[in-house]
Formats: structure tokens, C-alpha cells, sequence
């Protein structure tokens, strides 16, 4: 039962996603392709990853990464900052352009996060809350967020 009730919620705000990225292409406002907003997404969840950080986790090479990365950089979502530690080394950061795009999916999630504050009570809000963030922290060690799997 729970995973069912897991599955529905995940597949809802994938749903919900993906309604808003095609009704963008209907109104030819998206220039991303299906591939390269599933890069922004990895980008956007490593936190500013190098291309070698993006490339280790998606597990391909490096040239091809970079080649994936130059291509958002051209449309205008990514930008490259120079490291702070290495001087050779450069960061992948949206760009606010991408930021408004991917405004589509967290909008749906600030209105679901209302429904739920309106729906539960706050001391319900909290167990939900701790229960997310172990499952987030504890029990998914394959996916980690700092640039690779664990």
C-alpha cells in the first residue's frame, strides 16, 4: 500500500511537470529538448556540479558532458563560474533564464505544500517533514547530490 501510495504521489508531480513543459513547447516558449532538461534537472540537484561532477554522475564521458553543457550554454541556461579553490576548475550554475523555466515544477510544489499546511495539523506537518527528510538523508544512499553516487 505504501509503495502504491508513494508511486501516485511521485508520478503526479512528474505528471504535473511534464504538462507544463509540452504546453510550453505548444506555445513555443521552450527551447530546451527533453535530454537537456533532464541535464538542468542534474544540474539544478548537484548544486553547482563541474562538468567531470556531471559527467561521473550520469556516467558518461567527459567531452560528451561538455559537449551536452556548451549546448545550454549557447541557449542560455547555464553559466560557468570559475572555481574559488582551483582556479582551473569551473562550476555549472543556472541561469535566472533557466530559473523562470524551472519555475513550472517548484510553483506546483509551494501550492501542494499549502494544501498540506491547510489539510494537516502542524504537529502532523512535522512528522511528514522528519519522515521526508530521513528517507531523503538516509534511505536513498545511491543517489547524493554533492556530484555522485555513494
Amino acid at each position: 500500500m505504501l509503495d502504491e501510495s508513494f508511486r501516485d504521489v511521485y508520478t503526479k508531480f512528474k505528471l504535473h511537470f511534464y504538462q507544463e513543459v509540452f504546453s510550453r513547447f505548444q506555445n513555443r516558449e521552450a527551447s530546451l529538448t527533453a535530454v537537456e532538461t533532464f541535464c538542468m534537472e542534474i544540474i539544478m540537484a548537484l548544486e553547482e556540479p563541474t562538468i567531470n561532477e556531471f559527467a561521473s554522475f550520469v556516467n558518461i564521458s567527459s567531452p560528451n558532458a561538455a559537449y551536452k553543457v556548451n549546448s545550454l550554454i549557447q541557449k542560455g541556461y547555464v553559466e560557468k563560474i570559475r572555481s574559488n579553490q582551483d582556479r582551473r576548475e569551473y562550476h555549472l550554475r543556472p541561469t535566472q533564464k533557466y530559473m523562470d523555466y524551472y519555475n513550472i515544477s517548484t510553483g506546483y510544489l509551494h501550492t501542494v505544500m499549502e494544501r498540506i499546511n491547510k489539510r494537516f495539523t502542524a504537529e502532523e506537518v512535522r512528522q511528514l517533514d522528519r519522515f521526508l527528510q530521513i528517507v531523503g538523508s538516509e534511505l536513498m544512499p545511491e543517489v547524493a547530490q554533492n556530484g555522485g553516487t555513494a
